[in-house]
């Protein structure tokens, strides 16, 4: 992943690849930021309650506060959010940030030598996830130092409790991404993977010479799985491996077909992958699906198709983990995806929430959305009901819907204010980080940037929105 690059690559890296997109899930793939809480990742039917006796009052909300873009001469990679019950944290240029929920002073640093790389949006219930980042700061003789260290952070305390890297040799490995699962930290790239237990004590890492890598893992709060590539790296053999956390033993694999280069897991538990085959919108996913990983051998139970844009996520090009614009929910074994924007129609709504079955992968309900304004699944509430953001228009400002994950019908919990309905739309639910918990909005860039003229020249870092 490049960490500092120019203006105009840049642009083009945004376009084409796409930021990953903070959601939240009840079993592990989606989960919360703290990736989540209240948070955030048949018949049809839209109602005006969701699940529950009462219907949640929706909060007429403001714009609590900004943080400031970092001032750099580069573009610099600023990829991570999450929310504990008292504090909102962001990732900023060399060093992590926590602040009060409302934003304001900061309450806490965490130093990092150099960029971050990539940031585990899996938190636990002790407040633990974990960073990759760079080793150094860029210089003169090394401009584009690697992504080689894992740091375990506690963001209840504001504290790295360790980090780590992997030598081979006298080099140090880089790697891609990095997850937390079943009490495990594991970090993959095209070198191979390498995890510790959240005491720090190293469990594998690459082994010279072997025919296959772990190009990534995907996390959880029990469960840990791989991405396996084996073979010719043009034409490989990939498997989707279940594992012992603590040990790294493969308890299921699933064999991809020949001929997918790249496989995302949007979820582990249920285990939900998606897959690239000939996608041609820049998704990076043409199908998902859903697998049983109970036994030996993986079986699948349903696919998904996203059918070229009429079913809307996104996913890293190569990267295991950092789907986006999706929920699932295990509880009521549904993949919920949102349809084609129909903005600029006449249509009487922009879009739908679909609801697919896991077990057999067919559509079974719908959400209607609202006119003149997409909605898109960012992931689940603590209660189990999927929450879906409402892009901000010139009429209005953006706002929070949950949906009953058995029934679809859908409540609004929180309005912006249209004076910020500008600032808040830079905040693309493509390309940006968004959570919501404790009736709080957070919005966030994944990118540190110089301003390129007078209209971007007040953009913040990351807004917050809420009653108080």
């Amino acid at each position: 992943m490049a960490i500092i690059v120019s203006a105009v690559v840049a642009v083009a890296l945004i376009i084409g690849g796409g930021i990953w997109f903070a959601t939240k899930d009840d079993g592990g793939g989606n989960e919360a930021k703290g990736k989540d809480k209240e948070s955030s990742q048949g018949s049809s039917s839209s109602g005006s309650t969701g699940g529950g006796d009462k219907p949640a009052k929706t909060v007429d909300a403001k714009l609590l506060n900004k943080v400031p873009m970092p001032k750099v001469s580069d573009q610099i990679t600023v990829e991570g959010m999450w929310v504990t019950d008292d504090t909102f944290v962001k990732a900023d240029v060399y060093k992590i940030v926590g602040y009060p929920l409302s934003g304001g002073t900061a309450k806490w640093t965490i130093p990092l030598d150099g960029a971050v790389c990539w940031s585990s949006d899996h938190l636990t219930k002790d407040g633990l996830t974990t960073v990759l980042y760079q080793e150094a700061k860029p210089s003169a003789k090394d401009k584009y130092p690697g992504c080689t260290e894992v740091g375990l952070l506690d963001l209840k305390n504001g504290k790295m409790l360790w980090h780590r890297n992997v030598k081979e040799g006298d080099e140090k490995v880089r790697f891609d991404e990095v997850t937390l699962g079943g009490g495990t930290v594991a970090a993959g790239g095209t070198s191979g993977g390498a995890a510790w237990s959240t005491s720090g004590q190293a469990l594998w890492k690459p082994k010279s010479g072997e025919q296959c890598s772990d190009d990534g893992y995907a996390g959880g709060a029990d469960k840990l799985v791989a991405v396996r590539r084996c073979g010719d790296y043009d034409n490989p053999q990939i498997q989707v491996q279940t594992l012992n956390p603590k040990t790294g033993a493969v308890k299921s694999a699933y064999k991809v077909s020949q001929g997918i280069d790249y496989v995302h897991v949007a979820s582990t538990d249920p285990l939900v992958i998606g897959l690239d085959a000939g996608d041609s919108t820049g998704s990076a996913v043409s199908d998902f699906l859903s697998v049983d990983d109970s036994a030996k051998t993986g079986k699948v139970l349903g696919k998904i198709g996203t059918e070229n844009g009429k079913y809307d996520a996104k996913c890293e090009s190569t990267n295991v983990e950092g789907c986006r614009k999706f929920a699932i929910s295990k509880s009521a074994n549904t993949l919920f995806l949102g349809s084609e924007d129909r903005t600029d129609s006449s249509a009487a709504t922009a879009n739908e929430i679909v609801a697919f079955s896991l077990a057999n992968g067919k559509p079974i309900g719908k959400t209607d959305g609202v006119k003149g304004a997409a909605l898109t699944p960012l992931g689940l509430d603590e209660n189990g009901s999927v929450l879906a953001y409402q892009e901000s228009t010139w009429e209005a400002g953006g706002a929070v819907w949950q949906i009953d994950p058995k029934s679809y019908a859908k409540t609004k919990l929180l309005q912006n204010p249209v004076a910020s309905h500008e600032m808040e739309s830079k905040f693309s639910p493509s390309y940006s980080e968004i959570i919501y918990s404790g009736k709080h909005l957070f919005m966030s860039d994944v990118y540190a940037t110089k301003p390129s003229g007078t209209y971007d020249k007040d953009d913040p870092l990351a807004i917050i929105f809420g009653a108080s």
